[in-house]
């Protein structure tokens, strides 16, 4: 099954570009830019990846991405995880950025959107890897801070296919941020928005109502209301499930309760994909095997799971074809 597993194309649709900062190019660019961080060696910055709850998690992602500067940061930083998804067959992938989180400690904009672009780039021509980007909005910050990340990256937005809301969300609902998302969604960007993975299930149907997405973000909570269930369904609502990071930040007491199977079963179209792989340890091919053994899924399972991640991607509909095609020639193959 391992096998069958690494064998498949996959498309990644909920991905933290800062999330996959490892431990070994964060000591490696805080020593290039001469930021002192707290850490002394490199196994010193791995036992500080542990958390015990979304904010733990926060708190040193945000910390981790401080050391961040140059172009050629974040073009490292985006390269490394195109190896990553070289590794793991993934072939098309959706990429969450937080403008915020630099712009606000004085990065340019455009420092952190060009280097993106040169890696989406060099990782098309190097390992024929479609990728877009999904610029997220920190909800822990005024919808006002929001407006300027939005006016901000107007010049680029030839770039930038869809716009998302992460960070802290209890307290902050997608409700907060009415009035950008409309304003993002005029100037042609596709709204997501991360909703129901630490907060209520009222926040997804914020997500839905107020927001307008066209996908959910996590969204696991959305099992404690059937009627919600039965919208998501209903609406043909993709959710962008990330299981081991469930588990790291204890949305999930232990794998073999995560909600996957469960949501398939009730006709959601459920995806798997690795959220800050980096900091969970895990990229998405481990959260396949993971959820594949703890919750005995069956080949049809996994296949019906990296089928929904192409279907529902931002991907042009020739690209959706290519991909289900090469998914298809695989599984007649190892058949």
């Amino acid at each position: 099954m391992q096998e069958f597993i690494a064998s498949l194309p996959k498309a990644e649709l909920h991905l933290h570009i800062e999330g996959s900062f490892e431990p070994e190019l964060m000591f490696d660019i805080a020593q290039r830019n001469q930021i002192e961080i707290p850490y002394k060696t490199i196994d010193e910055v791995k036992k500080a990846y542990q958390f015990s709850c979304l904010q733990d998690f926060l708190d040193i992602y945000y910390a981790g991405a401080g050391v961040l500067i140059h172009e050629k940061d974040f073009y490292d930083l985006a390269m490394a995880y195109y190896q990553k998804c070289y590794e793991n067959n993934v072939i098309h992938t959706e990429i969450m950025f937080d403008p915020q989180t630099h712009t606000e400690r004085g990065i340019a904009f455009e420092t952190v959107i060009s280097a993106l672009q040169k890696a989406r780039l060099d990782a098309k021509e190097k390992w024929g890897i479609n990728s877009l980007f999904i610029m997220s909005y920190l909800r822990h910050l005024p919808e006002e801070s929001a407006f300027e990340t939005l006016k901000q990256s107007l010049p680029y937005k030839k770039w930038i296919t869809s716009v998302g809301l992460d960070s802290s969300e209890m307290g902050n609902p997608p409700s907060k941020f009415k009035d950008v998302f409309a304003a993002s969604v005029k100037e042609g960007y596709v709204p997501v928005a991360h909703a129901g993975e630490e907060g209520p299930s009222e926040y997804i149907w914020e997500a839905i109502d107020v927001l307008k997405v066209a996908r959910i973000d996590h969204g696991n909570r959305c099992l404690e209301d059937d009627k919600l269930v039965n919208e998501i369904v209903k609406r043909d609502l993709a959710l962008t499930v990330c299981p081991l990071s469930n588990l790291e930040l204890r949305n999930t007491d232990v794998i073999t309760n995560h909600p996957l199977k469960k949501l398939l079963d009730k006709g959601i179209k459920a995806t798997v994909n690795s959220d800050d792989p980096a900091y969970f340890g895990s990229y998405i091919n481990a959260n396949f095997i993971a959820v594949q053994e703890a919750l005995d899924l069956s080949k049809e399972e996994i296949i019906t799971l990296v089928k929904n991640s192409f279907k529902h991607s931002f991907a042009t509909d020739e690209q959706k074809k290519s991909y289900l095609e090469q998914v298809d020639k695989v599984i007649a193959n190892y058949r």
